[in-house]
C-alpha cells in the first residue's frame, strides 16, 4: 500500500484501528426507486405510503423525499395528518383560490414492494462484490468489513469526504468507488460512513445525507462523536435521550466524560455501552447475514372458527410461501403453521419430511393437516412456515412413501393427553430451534404494559430507523 501511517495513529492501536468498516445507508430508498422509473420525480416532494386513494382513511407514509421533509413529512406518520402538511400534487389547482397551492404539494405514490426488491437485489449485488464480510440490516442498510481490500493508508491529494479527514485514504477511495457503482448499476443513491467500528460508521453515514460520503480516520473517531448531540449516538433513542438530559448530559461529548458507575445505575449495562461508544469504542465485528433458514407468510382474521374461512386463508398463505422458495431456489425439510387463538395465545405446529423439497402441493396438503387440529378453535391469526431450508443442489427426497400422519412434530412444549401442546409450552414454540426469527412467528402483537414494547427496545427501534425508511423486513 502506498503512502503510510495516519496521523494521529498510535501503533499500540493498531490491531483496532486496522480494521475499515462501511456503513451503507440508501438515501430514501423507495422514493430513489420510484425516481428511477419515473425521472421527472426529481425535485418533487415525493410520498410513498398507503391510504391516501380515494374512500381510504387509514394508512402512513413508508418514507418521504427529503423535499417532503422540508413541509414536515416523516416516515411512519399517518398519512391524514401528511396530507395536511402536504397536499396532493393531483388536488392542486392555481387558478382555485380554494385549492391548494401547486407550489406547496407533493406527489402521493402507492408501495411497490416487487419493485424495490428488484432494485434491492441489484444494491445487494454490487455490495456483495464490493466486500467479503457483508451484514445486512434492512432492505436499505448494510455494513461492509473492507479490511481485506483498502486500508487506512495516506493516498495523494486533501480528502474530499465530509468528516474530520484531511489526507486522502485509500479507505475514502474505495468507498467513493462503492457509492459510484451502487448508482451506476442499480440507479440509486446512497450515503456511505467509513469508521474503524460500526457505531461511529452508522453515525458517519448520517452526517452528511443525502448522498454523502463521511470518512472517520482513526485517532479521529472520539473528536469527531464529541460535538455531536446524544441523539446522533447509535442507541440513543427519544427515552434515553430525555433520561440523558435531565443527567446534564446533552453531547456525545458529555456522555464519553460522564461516569459509567451513574449511566449504569440509570440505565442498565445499556448506559456503559452507550458510554463506550461516545468514546468511539466498539469491538464488535461486522458478522455476516446467511442466507435465511425460513420463510413464513401470516394473516390475520376477526377472530372465527369457520373451518372454511380458515383453510382457504391456509391455503393461499402455503400457497406464497411455496411460492417465495422456488423464487429463492430453495428447497425445505419442515413444513409448520401457527394459530393464535384469543386473545393472544400462541400454538405452532411443524412436520418433518424425509429430505428436501420443492412441492407447492405438499406444503398445502400438510398445512391443512396439521391445520386440522385447531377445527373448532376460534383463532385471530394464522401463519405457514417452511423451514430448514436448503440452498444447494441436490436431490429431491422420494416422497412416495410419505405418511401425513407420521413424523408429527409438536413444536409447542410436551402434549397433553390430546396431543396438544401444553399452554406452558406455546410460547417457547416460536423458538422452535430451526433459526426462524422469532418475529416470523409472534412478532407485532403487543403484550402488557407500556403497549408491548419496553424503553429500550423503543429507542433501540428509533435509533436504526436510520434514514427514516420502512424495511421489507424480509430481503436476505
Amino acid at each position: 500500500m502506498a503512502g503510510g501511517t495516519l496521523p494521529g495513529t498510535d501503533a499500540a492501536d493498531d490491531a483496532e484501528s486496522d480494521r475499515v468498516v462501511f456503513h451503507v445507508d440508501m438515501d430514501c430508498f423507495y422514493a430513489s426507486c420510484e425516481r428511477l422509473r419515473r425521472p421527472e420525480l426529481a425535485g418533487e416532494p415525493l410520498v410513498v405510503g398507503m391510504g391516501y386513494e380515494a374512500g381510504e382513511t387509514i394508512g402512513a407514509v413508508a418514507t418521504a423525499s427529503y423535499e417532503a421533509r422540508a413541509f414536515g413529512v416523516e416516515s411512519a406518520m399517518p398519512i391524514s395528518e401528511a396530507l395536511e402538511l402536504l397536499p396532493r400534487r393531483a388536488t392542486a389547482d392555481g387558478d382555485d383560490p380554494d385549492a391548494p397551492d401547486p407550489d406547496e404539494a407533493g406527489r402521493y405514490l402507492p408501495v411497490d414492494l416487487d419493485f424495490y426488491k428488484e432494485v434491492a437485489g441489484d444494491v445487494k449485488a454490487v455490495l456483495r462484490d464490493c466486500a467479503d464480510v457483508l451484514r445486512e440490516v434492512s432492505v436499505d442498510e448494510a455494513y461492509l468489513d473492507v479490511t481485506d481490500r483498502t486500508a487506512w493508508d495516506a493516498a495523494a491529494g486533501e480528502s474530499a469526504a465530509a468528516g474530520p479527514a484531511e489526507v486522502r485514504t485509500l479507505a475514502e477511495g474505495y468507498a467513493r468507488h462503492v457509492k459510484e457503482r451502487i448508482e451506476r448499476e442499480a440507479g440509486v443513491p446512497a450515503s456511505v460512513g467509513v469508521a474503524p467500528n460500526m457505531s461511529t460508521a452508522k453515525v458517519a453515514s448520517d452526517a452528511d445525507k443525502p448522498d454523502g460520503l463521511v470518512v472517520v480516520p482513526p485517532g479521529e473517531v472520539e473528536s469527531f462523536l464529541a460535538s455531536l448531540p446524544t441523539a446522533d449516538i447509535h442507541g440513543v433513542g427519544p427515552v434515553t435521550e430525555r433520561t440523558l438530559a435531565e443527567l446534564g448530559i446533552e453531547t456525545a461529548g458529555d456522555l464519553a466524560a460522564a461516569d459509567p458507575d451513574r449511566l449504569a445505575d440509570e440505565l442498565g449495562d445499556r448506559g456503559r455501552e452507550l458510554y463506550r461508544r461516545a468514546r468511539g469504542e466498539d469491538d464488535r465485528e461486522v458478522t455476516p447475514t446467511g442466507l435465511p433458514k425460513s420463510l413464513s407468510r401470516e394473516s390475520s382474521l376477526s377472530a372465527t372458527a369457520d373451518e372454511e374461512r380458515k383453510r382457504e386463508t391456509v391455503r393461499a398463505l402455503a400457497a406464497d410461501v411455496a411460492r417465495r422458495a422456488r423464487e429463492r431456489g430453495c428447497l425445505y425439510r419442515t413444513i409448520g403453521i401457527k394459530a393464535v387463538e384469543p386473545p393472544y395465545d400462541v400454538n405452532t405446529r411443524a412436520r418433518s419430511l424425509p429430505g428436501p423439497v420443492d412441492d407447492p402441493d405438499l406444503v398445502e396438503s400438510v398445512a391443512l393437516d396439521l391445520l386440522g387440529e385447531f377445527a373448532d378453535d376460534r383463532v385471530r391469526k394464522l401463519g405457514v412456515r417452511v423451514s430448514k431450508l436448503d440452498f444447494a443442489e441436490s436431490d429431491q427426497a422420494t416422497l412416495g412413501g410419505f405418511d401425513p400422519g407420521n413424523g408429527e412434530e409438536a413444536s409447542g412444549g410436551t402434549p397433553d393427553a390430546g396431543g396438544r401442546a401444553s399452554a406452558s409450552g406455546r410460547r417457547s414454540a416460536a423458538t422452535d430451534g430451526d433459526g426462524g426469527k422469532l418475529t416470523d412467528w409472534v412478532g407485532g402483537e403487543p403484550s402488557a404494559g407500556n403497549g408491548g414494547e419496553s424503553d429500550e427496545t423503543r429507542d433501540r427501534r428509533a435509533s436504526d430507523r436510520g434514514d427514516g425508511q420502512a424495511s421489507l423486513g424480509d430481503w436476505s
